[in-house]
Order: C-alpha cells, then sequence, then structure tokens
C-alpha cells in the first residue's frame, strides 16, 4: 500500500519520505537491561510506502519466557529457536540506514540496542520515529493510541495481536496513515537521534533497600541514635566507608548521600573539615559526630516508626518536623474529580515565587460554552496569550499549543494572523475568532463520527485530582505525566523526576530521574523520550516503597534561555503509554524561570493524587537537584 491515495499531491509528501524500517518485538518482561527478546519482526518501506522486505524470527534467550499469557511464547516453543547473536547481522543490514519505527519506539529501541550489545555489537540506527509519539501529534478522534484502536481507525487489519509479524504489518499500515495525516496537517515529525545506549552512563546499578523508617529529626546532643535518622559521612574514616554504611544501614539508619536541613548527623574525624557537606552542615545547624562516637551509638540504635501505606487516610498525615499531628481526612472524591488546590510544603521549606496565580481546580460543567472544545490561541504577547488561555479554560475548554485534528477553533490576538500555520488552518477550514469572541463565544456544533475518546478532565495551575486505583493486571500499568511543547521551540527542555521522601528529599541519588539516567535502580520511575518536543515520566506507583511519599516531575532549560521564550507546557496523564489521558493542563504563566516544576504525584492516604503546579525557579536544574537533596558536584 502507498502512501499516496488517489486524489493526493506527491509533492505535499516529500517531507514524510524516507527509508523506514518498521520493528516489532516481544519481551520475556519490561526491563531492556534484565529481560530478553523472545521474537523480533522488521518490515521495511520505501519512500513511496511500499514494503520492500520483511523477516521475522522465534528466538532462545536461555531464561524463562516471562508472561505467557500475552505473547503466547513458551520455553517449549522456543527451545530450538537462533539466539540473538546468530540474527544481529541480517536485522543490522535491514535497519542500517533507515529510520526505526515502532508503537512506544523507546522500548523496541532499548531491547534491540541491548540485545546488539550483548552480541558484541551496535545497533546500527541513527534516528527513530514513535508512532505513539506522532499520532499524539496527530491527535485522532480515537478512544486510546494502542495499536489496535488505531488500526482500525486507519482501515489496517490485524489478525494476530501479539504477533511480532503481524503487528509490524499492521503498524507499517498505521504508519502510513498517520504520515497522510501529518502531512494534510503540515506537522513536523518527531524524529529523535540514537545514540549508543550500551554507554557506561547507562549501566544498571544495585537499588540501595529504602529506609522503612520515618526520620525522627536530629540527634540530641549525647542522646542515642534512632532508626530512619539521616546520616551522612565525610572525610577519611579509619573502618572503610562501605562497613561504616552496611552497619548504618542494618541498624535502620538512613545514609544520605548530601547533607541538608534534614539531615540528623554528620560523621566526621575532621571537625574543622572544608568538604561541601561539612560547610552545608555547619550552615544548617545539623549535629556533627566523630567516628568512634557514631560506633559506639550504632550498637544501641533505638526503634524507630515504620514508613505505613495508607497512614493519612485515618486522619494523620506526617509532619518532617517532629511526630505526626492529626488532621481532617480529606473527603474521599471519584477518580476524575478535582480538588482545591492543596498546599503541603513541609515546614520550614520555602515554596519557589509561582509563577502567576493559582486557580482552584474544578469539574467542568458540560453547558459551559466551550466544553469538549480544544482552542489554538496565535499571536500576541506573552501576557496575553496567557490570559487568552486562561479564559478558554475557565469556559471549559481546553488550550491547544500545536495544531492537531483535535482543536476546534482558533483565536487571533494581535499578529496572529501571520502565524506560518495559517495557510494551513485557512486550507483546513478551522473556525477563526479575534479577541473579542471570548468574551461571549458562539459555537456551532460540534461534529464528527461519534464513539471519539471522552475529553480529560481540564485542571488549572494549582489543580488536584485523585486518581484511579488499579487492581489485578492494572497494578502494573505505570500512570504517566507527558509534558509537551510548541513543536518549534528553538532551545532544549529536559523532563526530570525526583522521588522524595516526606522531607522532600531523595532517599539516594539514583532516585533523580533524568536523560543520564532515565530509569532509577528499581526501575519504578522512568524517562521515555519519544519526541523532540514532548517527553514522558512513567511512574509504576504500586510499586513505590512506602518511604517514597511524592514524585516530582520538572523541567529545566539549558544555556540562557527562560520558559518566557518557550511558552506553554501542556500536560497530560493517564494510566499507560498508549491509553487516553485523564487529566491535561496547559501551564503557561512563567517568564524568567529556568526550572519548573510541572506536577506532583502524591500519597493522600490509601489513594494517589496528582498536582498540576506550574512554580518556578530562576536557576538551573543543578540548584534545583540540590533542594530535593540530590549530591550535584559544585
Amino acid at each position: 500500500m502507498s502512501l499516496l491515495s488517489p486524489a493526493a499531491d506527491p509533492s505535499a509528501l516529500r517531507d514524510y519520505a524516507h527509508d523506514w524500517a518498521v520493528v516489532d518485538v516481544e519481551t520475556s518482561g519490561l526491563v531492556a537491561r534484565r529481560d530478553r527478546v523472545l521474537s523480533v519482526a522488521v518490515v521495511t518501506l520505501g519512500p513511496d510506502g511500499e514494503q520492500t522486505d520483511e523477516f521475522s524470527t522465534l528466538l532462545d534467550p536461555g531464561c524463562d519466557p516471562g508472561p505467557v499469557h500475552v505473547h503466547g511464547l513458551t520455553a517449549e516453543r522456543l527451545r530450538g529457536a537462533p539466539d540473538f547473536g546468530r540474527v544481529a547481522a541480517r536485522i543490522g543490514a535491514m535497519v542500517r540506514d533507515r529510520v526505526l519505527v515502532a508503537h512506544n519506539a523507546q522500548f523496541d529501541y532499548d531491547f534491540l540496542a541491548h540485545e546488539f550489545a550483548r552480541a558484541g555489537a551496535r545497533l546500527p540506527v541513527a534516528r527513530r520515529l514513535c508512532t505513539l509519539a506522532l499520532n499524539r501529534r496527530v491527535d485522532p478522534p480515537t478512544e486510546d493510541l494502542r495499536l489496535g484502536t488505531l488500526a482500525a481507525h486507519y482501515g489496517v487489519r490485524q489478525e494476530r495481536a501479539h504477533d511480532a509479524l503481524d503487528d509490524a504489518r499492521v503498524l507499517a499500515g498505521v504508519l502510513r496513515g498517520s504520515l497522510r495525516e501529518a502531512a494534510r496537517l503540515e506537522l513536523p515529525l518527531p524524529f529523535v537521534p540514537c545514540p549508543p545506549r550500551q554507554d557506561p552512563q547507562f549501566a544498571p546499578r544495585t537499588p540501595k533497600t529504602p529506609c522503612a523508617y520515618r526520620n525522627p529529626g536530629r540527634a540530641e546532643p549525647g542522646g542515642p541514635l534512632v532508626q530512619g535518622m539521616k546520616i551522612a559521612l565525610t572525610g577519611e574514616t579509619r573502618t572503610a566507608r562501605a562497613e561504616l554504611e552496611r552497619r548504618a544501614n542494618e541498624a535502620g539508619l538512613n545514609v544520605m548521600t548530601s547533607v541538608s536541613r534534614h539531615t540528623s548527623a554528620l560523621v566526621t574525624n575532621d571537625s574543622s573539615s572544608a568538604s561541601g557537606k561539612a560547610r552545608r552542615a555547619r550552615a544548617e545547624g545539623v549535629p556533627v559526630l566523630d567516628e568512634a562516637t557514631f560506633v559506639r551509638l550504632l550498637a544501641d540504635v533505638r526503634p524507630g516508626t515504620r514508613h505505613e501505606r495508607g497512614r493519612s487516610a485515618e486522619g494523620v498525615i506526617p509532619s518532617p518536623a517532629g511526630p505526626a499531628e492529626p488532621r481532617d481526612p480529606a473527603p474521599s472524591r471519584p477518580a476524575g474529580q478535582a480538588t482545591a488546590p492543596v498546599r503541603e510544603t513541609p515546614a520550614g521549606r520555602p515554596e519557589p515565587a509561582p509563577s502567576g496565580p493559582a486557580r482552584p481546580a474544578r469539574r467542568v460543567a458540560p453547558d459551559l460554552p466551550l466544553s469538549g472544545r480544544r482552542v489554538l490561541v496565535l499571536g500576541g504577547t506573552h501576557p496575553e496569550a496567557v490570559a487568552a488561555r486562561r479564559r478558554i479554560t475557565e469556559l471549559g475548554g481546553a488550550a491547544a499549543i500545536n495544531l492537531s485534528a483535535s482543536v476546534t477553533d482558533v483565536v487571533l490576538l494581535e499578529g496572529g494572523a501571520r502565524d506560518r500555520r495559517m495557510k494551513r488552518i485557512t486550507a483546513l477550514a478551522y473556525p477563526t475568532h479575534d479577541a473579542a469572541w471570548l468574551d461571549a463565544p458562539v459555537v456551532a456544533p460540534l461534529s464528527g463520527p461519534g464513539g471519539g475518546p471522552a475529553a480529560p478532565l481540564v485542571l488549572p495551575r494549582g489543580g488536584v485530582v485523585d486518581l484511579p486505583q488499579p487492581s489485578g493486571p492494572a497494578c502494573g500499568v505505570p500512570w504517566t505525566v507527558t509534558a509537551s511543547w510548541a513543536q518549534r521551540t528553538p532551545c532544549e527542555i529536559d523532563v526530570v523526576a525526583f522521588v522524595v521522601d516526606e522531607d522532600e528529599q531523595v532517599c539516594f541519588d539514583e532516585d533523580f530521574v533524568f536523560y543520564g539516567a532515565p530509569e532509577n535502580p528499581g526501575g519504578t520511575v522512568r524517562l521515555h523520550s519519544d519526541g523532540p518536543t514532548e517527553q514522558t515520566i512513567g511512574v509504576g506507583l504500586a510499586a513505590l516503597p512506602p518511604s517514597a511519599r511524592k514524585v516530582v516531575v520538572a523541567a529545566a532549560l539549558d544555556g540562557s534561555a527562560v520558559f518566557g521564550d518557550v511558552g506553554a507546557i501542556h500536560i497530560s496523564s493517564g494510566p499507560g503509554t498508549s491509553a487516553a489521558p485523564l487529566v491535561q493542563a496547559t501551564l503557561d504563566a512563567a517568564t524568567t524561570e529556568r526550572t519548573l516544576i510541572l506536577a506532583e504525584l502524591y500519597r493522600r492516604g490509601p489513594l494517589w493524587r496528582l498536582r498540576t503546579v506550574g512554580q518556578g525557579y530562576d536557576e538551573g536544574l543543578d540548584a534545583l537537584a540540590r533542594r530535593y537533596g540530590v549530591d550535584v558536584a559544585d
């Protein structure tokens, strides 16, 4: 099947014509460093979309095949199949000099890259295209973005789901349909460069066991150590550092790599040390213990209070400043219903100045004028565009930041008519309005086939929503927070995450997830980068330890750029990477900030909640990381 329909103009597709290698893998698990590929299929397409070759094979991974109920590949079926090393050359030849295409491409790419590394070779791919990321740009009227759903939408026949070859053939058809729609909308393709993934910086680390006890506060002069105390060490020690850390961990202490105002004690044999930890301890008034005293106190560490899931549901909220304090429990709300903003900043921790006023979250009434509509604002000054998007939200609509198939209306502020997208908007006959339209919008009824996705709940900055409580197989599905921005944004934006405790501090540096370390050692938080203008944080909420009270999702800029240059950041959130989002927000009040807290996932009793934040700092990512207790070298 060609990319071209009978009525298509071939010249309109020249920016979308490439040599493609469509791949699909079935795997024994979800972690590329640990799990193995069980079957692989590659279908190659020419620039015209016509198939040029295909290859598929089962593989004997030499390990347990994992979830047979998903892929149907038992150890008996795989026995006698080749190992990956025997087919690596064939696969390499098919993907070389082509764009690798997959549905959730980072997953397939990482698994192939690790298999090539095990075979002593390098995956010869320079860039990839994710059909999930592409369809998030296109935004078709489908219930979700799963492969089967998109296949039905684009008229592609699917015969055997989770069969690698059939999935690759189906995906080739989905790619053709997606490229035609991208060309119709003149959307740039979300190519991602592919550096070698077997670089040492991606080597797995053995996860530290999170401390089971809550931090009781600082050590008292002459008093005992208590389980849960945060201990840092600096300088030379007579006992090997690793041995001291092992004994402290076994006693129930929480050994940290950095010092903050939440540190219970610093262990050092040089009270006048000029190390960064010692300087910070003196500045914060953290007690200092010498090694001999610390070793003596390790012999009699007093019992602490364990972290407990759901404790706050019984009316008790942990307080980092001391014992738990009674509070009125929050009323239970069904998933999808928003609450007013909740500020639960630990005592003594300064809040960043918010980028614009917070607005309470609310459920969108179906009779609001813009309910169910997606409105794109073009032109105007930064404050004017911010005000227009805020007004759209007040009227029940969603504020778009990019042109897509789901846009229903366009508002033109001063200079908006000169936007490069206006030619396409005019050709597609999108309704356009001036700024006065937002005072009392009059809209035509939405047209189109039924059965489209339910509109996500629109949250303003500071809005809070309870997340559904998963059960059964859904417990293993990560909750995702996706950030996207204008497709022509000139500066680099990095989305990061911090897994923090009740003190809003990471338990160890590896709970800072960023491009250089795209998952924490336990694999519970991952960064997915399958588009130059969108990144996703996936969080296995059910697998997080009780000590993890919150996951903070932030964005940072390199160099001298500020978020006022970037404009709006769109947030969408839901279960899994291909499910329809349940929540969305547009955060666009930032001006001089270089780092921006986008959202927080946090525990509230037995529930997890999502809060859209939109608070910014003028400082860079290194300073933000230090705020959360990450040890960043000066």
